[in-house]
């Protein structure tokens, strides 16, 4: 089984193992630079992506679906914020705190960064679908991990649901 990320032509087909990986490393830069409601919409995002909680095989998004704002300013942030969090994501903050190597980690990154270089965002919000709410964001931190997680629908962040 594979897991799609997707926006424009261009796509991310990625295994239940890489995916794993994939968001496990964008998920601890999101939650040290969310800062601005889209941040943490998009976070709660990234917490559906965990597999042990919604499935294996059974996650992925386009960016199409998006909800990136009413304004040219909201979009520059929102596709901002994407590259940010994924630049961070790729130096390597907090992999020590994975307890693993994230192994091909750059190659994902890199080319989900090209995808969303390459994205132009809607400038209607009406194909905005499956992008959680305002009321949806992830605004919850897990205390033991310091990782935005779905608190309190869900028991603990992706390191607290992660199998031993």
């Amino acid at each position: 089984m594979s897991n799609i990320f997707s926006g424009g032509s261009h796509h991310l087909d990625l295994s239940n193992g890489a995916t794993a990986v994939f968001i496990d490393v964008l998920m601890l830069a999101v939650s040290d630079l969310a800062s601005q409601d889209w941040d943490f919409r998009f976070a709660t995002l990234l917490t559906l992506q965990d597999q042990n909680v919604m499935g294996r095989g059974a996650v992925g998004f386009d960016l199409a679906e998006f909800d990136w704002g009413a304004t040219e300013e909201e979009r520059a942030h929102a596709k901002g914020f994407i590259k940010r969090a994924t630049a961070l994501a790729a130096s390597g903050h907090r992999w020590s705190e994975l307890g693993y190597h994230p192994p091909r980690v750059h190659e994902y990154l890199h080319r989900f960064t090209a995808m969303v270089d390459a994205f132009t965002p809607p400038t209607d919000s009406s194909t905005a679908r499956d992008f959680p709410g305002p009321d949806e964001a992830a605004m919850a931190s897990c205390v033991r991990h310091r990782v935005l997680s779905a608190l309190p629908l869900w028991d603990g962040c992706f390191l607290c649901t992660r199998p031993h």
